[in-house]
């Protein structure tokens, strides 16, 4: 069977998970936690956009340590989080023609996979509602932290290459360099609103750069 494999954050939606945690831990009993975490990781911002650190280490480091606060959460309760992120953030900001697309490969017999640097559950959440499956961060038993790396660049491919029992996909999307290591694994890259740094990977190899609508209007 055919695969077609895409990014989540910034290639099918505009919405990001972080945001979607921080709201939902904050009108759920953990405002005190969640605003402690912003106190001590906020201060690092500066220096990323001053391009004075790694940008996406501090983005990796981001989503590991805001896991933990997981850790606070009632039994069961992380699944309920996970279907919140998606219906308040991720899917009102969809990408609506990029997910026509995937539907249109999955209507052809593709096999859609998500891999993602989000969370394990959230993807979960979001790829149920569009018929596909999920390679994203792995939680630690509980959910108290990220077990191993975040799901990003080279970590992201050798991870969806291993669920893939080997296999590459026919058709890879994608919106970042980060998300570079996994359009290379494909036969097909396609580079879906790209950053300024893989628009020029894209360019320089000819790969289609998909430009479509923004994010969908909730309601």
């Amino acid at each position: 069977m055919t695969v077609v494999a895409s990014d989540l954050e910034g290639t099918l939606t505009v919405g990001e998970t972080w945001k979607g945690v921080g709201r939902y831990l904050l009108r759920h009993g953990q405002a005190l936690a969640y605003r402690r975490f912003l106190l001590t990781h906020l201060p690092g911002v500066a220096p990323v956009k001053a391009r004075l650190r790694d940008e996406r280490a501090f983005r990796d480091r981001w989503i590991a340590d805001l896991s933990r606060l997981f850790a606070r959460l009632a039994p069961g309760e992380l699944g309920r989080l996970a279907e919140w992120v998606v219906e308040h953030e991720l899917w009102p900001k969809r990408r609506a023609g990029v997910l026509a697309e995937l539907e249109r490969h999955r209507r052809a017999g593709s096999r859609v996979v998500l891999a993602s640097g989000t969370y394990q559950p959230v993807l979960e959440a979001f790829a149920r509602r569009i018929g596909a499956e999920a390679v994203g961060t792995p939680l630690a038993p509980g959910g108290g932290g990220v077990a191993g790396a975040v799901n990003t660049d080279r970590a992201k491919a050798a991870r969806l290459r291993a669920f893939l029992g080997g296999a590459t996909p026919a058709v890879a999307y994608g919106d970042t360099l980060a998300d570079l290591p996994m359009l290379e694994l494909s036969q097909t890259p396609v580079a879906v609103h790209p950053d300024i740094r893989l628009r020029r990977v894209a360019l320089a190899r000819g790969w289609r750069v998909l430009l479509t609508d923004g994010a969908t209007p909730a309601g």
